[in-house]
């Protein structure tokens, strides 16, 4: 596996560190290839039901991107480096739940990489923002786009506008944070929610997954349709058979991802 990003796996959760501590953990172009690399490992292995992303150290989450690469870069280099796939639609389409675990410093690409994840946790110590504007750059990895979509164009525009950066329980208040816990507990604590997700079915959860994603995108009335059509076809699945008879039947369910 690369040294930029740490892969392990703790029962049926894989843990996904970006190692770049000293550097704050900054999305270099080396580190989105690598996540790349690892997400699509995760994807084949039918052993993991749910994952968790984190950055190294105690410091930073993701501070970003590596903002010594854009020296010098002409426009169409830019574009070059920003050609698909990119990390962060990965992440946001990736099939199984993924849980970003904030451990400090979630700004720029880091904040934009969060707002990709499905569920974001975040320590008591962790810092937020979009702090582009300072650098006379708007967010290039969806911050303009996924931000507004999760918070509300208001927040979005005071955080992107102003560069200004907020702590974890403002980033809860305005919806950019779903849990806090204090430091020492953020692991454990992801990791339990983590765990207890991964535990369902592999299918259902993908399905449920693919409706929420796309109540982003179309109508009320288009989306409740499309959620309709999913549910009745869960009623083809293993999985829907099982659940109903283990609930039944008082006893755990076996699942088979069928």
């Amino acid at each position: 596996m690369p040294e930029t990003v740490l892969l392990e796996r703790d029962g049926r959760v894989a843990i996904v560190t970006v190692n770049r501590p000293d550097k704050l953990n900054a999305l270099s172009q080396q580190v989105r290839d690598d996540m790349l690399e690892v997400l699509a490992e995760i994807e084949k292995d039918d052993s993991i039901g749910a994952v968790v992303i984190t950055g190294a150290g105690e410091k930073s989450f993701i501070a970003g991107a590596d903002i010594g690469e854009f020296a010098g870069r002409s426009p169409l280099d830019q574009r070059d480096a920003m050609r698909s796939p990119r990390i962060f639609d990965a992440m946001a389409t990736f099939p199984k739940p993924v849980i970003a675990m904030i451990n400090g410093f979630c700004l720029g690409g880091g904040c934009e990489l969060a707002a990709s994840c499905d569920i974001r946790i975040a320590s008591d110590k962790a810092r937020f923002g979009q702090p582009e504007i300072k650098l006379g750059l708007i967010p290039g990895g969806g911050g303009t786009q996924r931000l507004p979509r999760l918070i509300g164009s208001g927040q979005a525009m005071r955080l992107i506008l102003s560069g200004e950066m907020i702590d974890a329980t403002e980033a809860q208040r305005i919806g950019l944070v779903e849990m806090i816990f204090p430091a020492d507990e953020l692991r454990a604590k992801t990791h339990e929610l983590a765990a207890k997700i991964a535990s369902f079915s592999p299918l259902t959860l993908r399905i449920a997954k693919e409706s929420i994603r796309n109540s982003e995108k179309l109508p009320i009335e288009e989306g409740l349709a499309y959620e309709r059509d999913l549910f009745c076809l869960c009623f083809s699945t293993e999985d829907k058979k099982e659940g109903v008879a283990a609930f039944l039947e008082k006893r755990p369910a076996a699942w088979t991802g069928r």
